[in-house]
């Protein structure tokens, strides 16, 4: 007798929200009743590659081992149950006998009772500055003092994580101000991705500088390194020291820019997604170039990234007949990304660091007084699915405890 449930065919720990009730079957169908009474139907080829144990994953890392095109035929069902441990049990005609599936895994994965096929793990949510806004700010001075990946750090970055999913950004504060501490910030989320500025880099005004960011002029709304074929996904900048006048920090949402613009001035949008602009960076020692639309929609339409920095655009190259309505709707969109109303201002205090979607947020800084005191900022880059893969462990976690406390 089978008392215990299977492993599903991941890590995770997968809570029963139902329980399987009944069962039936053809010979490519299986369909399965719940006990708050839904019906979830799975094809059996599904149901064959995904099955948990040893001929189907790698039973050390979960990976699947099986190619489906070697088996001696199609993979059909002759019988289906429902074991005493609740397990759905599935017997295929080719390579095995009966393979049991976790119901809370089968439950989680009910495509055929799925909404959107690929959900956000946080929902979006646009926002809008103006002269009372800020960016969400948690306390990380404990940060430390915890242990990575233990409760008490996830009770920290959790909130974070979700701010930075949702909204694009967050700031932590009271964090220590010793140069390159940012590292070890940086890595209590993913590892770190290095550019040509280096792994980490200083943002402060410097002598032959090679970029505009290490001067103390303004800087206009911009998203870092478009001209790389992958920008990078997040930036983190840590402020060191800060006693200047001036250099105020300055976020726009750039998904709320551009959808504004998808509502005012369809036309321009429909420009600013089609035409691919150059971006370039011709340093002394580098030279990157890529060609992109301003602003990206995935294949459901909706916002993917915006790639905007007008100090890095490079001759713009498209058809002669095109060029006057592609500046048209440039010039629309940097009108709007003067609209004070778009914007969030701040101070960086040391201690701080601001962690932000740079596909999607633009950042700013007036410019500042150099001989007035000093500003040190140290910043890094890093990828989108690190801090998505660093949320999906917090809920593993937490599903586990959670798991843990009902047992």
């Amino acid at each position: 007798m089978t008392t215990s449930l299977p492993l599903s065919p991941d890590y995770d720990a997968w809570p029963i929200e139902a329980d399987l009730e009944a069962v039936s079957f053809t010979s490519r169908l299986l369909t399965v009743r719940w006990s708050d009474g839904r019906e979830s139907r799975y094809h059996g080829i599904w149901l064959r590659e995904n099955a948990a144990d040893e001929t189907t994953v790698n039973p050390a890392t979960r990976e699947r081992i099986l190619d489906l095109s070697t088996l001696p035929g199609w993979p059909e069902i002759t019988g289906a149950e429902i074991d005493e441990a609740g397990a759905l049990c599935v017997n295929f005609v080719t390579d095995v006998g009966y393979l049991r599936f976790h119901p809370g895994w089968l439950r989680a994965h009910d495509y055929d009772n799925a909404g959107d096929p690929e959900p956000p793990l946080v929902p979006v949510t646009l926002w809008y500055g103006g002269t009372e806004a800020s960016p969400d700010s948690l306390d990380a001075s404990d940060l430390f003092d915890t242990e990575p990946f233990c409760e008490a750090e996830e009770a920290i970055l959790a909130p974070a994580l979700m701010s930075v999913l949702s909204k694009g950004i967050v700031r932590l504060r009271g964090l220590p101000t010793e140069p390159d501490s940012l590292k070890a910030i940086a890595q209590r989320i993913g590892p770190i991705r290095p550019t040509n500025f280096g792994l980490l880099f200083d943002v402060k005004a410097k002598p032959d500088p090679d970029s505009n960011a290490y001067t103390s002029i303004a800087l206009p709304p911009h998203t870092d390194l478009p001209t790389r074929e992958y920008h990078p996904g997040l930036q983190i900048l840590h402020c060191l020291e800060n006693s200047v006048e001036g250099g105020e920090a300055v976020m726009l949402d750039g998904f709320a820019v551009a959808e504004a613009l998808r509502e005012r001035d369809p036309k321009a949008f429909t420009t600013l997604t089609r035409v691919r602009w150059c971006y370039a960076n011709t340093a002394r020692t580098t030279d990157y170039v890529w060609y992109s639309p301003m602003i990206r929609l995935d294949h459901r339409g909706e916002l993917l990234e915006v790639r905007i920095a007008d100090f890095l655009r490079g001759p713009l190259q498209i058809p002669f007949d095109e060029v006057e309505s592609a500046y048209e709707a440039l010039m629309t969109l940097q009108r709007m990304l003067r609209e004070p109303g778009f914007a969030i201002r701040f101070t960086y205090e040391p201690g701080d660091a601001v962690i932000f979607d740079n596909r999607r947020l633009l950042h700013a800084r007036d410019a500042f007084e150099g001989t007035s005191g000093h500003r040190w900022l140290q910043g890094c880059y890093m990828e989108r699915d690190e801090i998505r893969s660093r949320y999906r462990m917090v809920q593993r976690a937490r599903r586990r405890r959670r798991l843990t406390t009902e047992v």
